[in-house]
């Protein structure tokens, strides 16, 4: 699946439905340049799991976990200053394997070897300097069920 928003009002909205469509258990890995928009679809992501609290970029906590809605957190990671997944590993793997956790990954092939099967590939692309071309590829059943319910 492909689209393009042209705003940072369209990354958010879009976020937002994608997080709506979220259960619990998902992985989803956001790949893309310095500014194309990871943490602005992550705040997307937030309000569609109706969470309140302002969600900021982890690229020096490296972590942050949120409270979501029906009993879920998000889990939001941002490994753009890391070479591996370290000291790390074992809290991503306790992430990744909880069913009420979802998952984001900013600079996730940093960490690629840690991850599960089944996860939502998001490649983020900056044609302009406001135009942003999204693209989600589902990598497992849980993945799919997530774009079934995006088309």
């Amino acid at each position: 699946m492909e689209i393009e928003v042209s705003s940072v009002d369209e990354m958010l909205a879009f976020g937002a439905k994608l997080g709506a469509a979220l259960r619990g258990g998902e992985v989803i890995e956001l790949v893309g340049d310095v500014g194309a928009g990871k943490t602005t679809l992550t705040k997307g992501i937030a309000k569609g799991l109706m969470i309140d609290d302002e969600v900021q970029s982890p690229t020096f906590t490296i972590s942050r976990v949120y409270e979501a809605r029906d009993d879920l957190h998000l889990a939001h990671y941002d490994f753009y200053r890391l070479v591996d997944a370290g000291i790390m590993s074992m809290e991503l793997h306790e992430s990744i394997n909880d069913p009420r956790v979802i998952t984001v990954i900013e600079w996730a092939e940093i960490v690629a070897g840690v991850l599960p099967k089944d996860s939502l590939a998001v490649t983020i692309v900056s044609p302009t300097e406001t135009a942003r071309r999204i693209k989600l590829v589902a990598n497992g059943s849980k993945s799919q069920r997530v774009l079934g319910q995006l088309a």
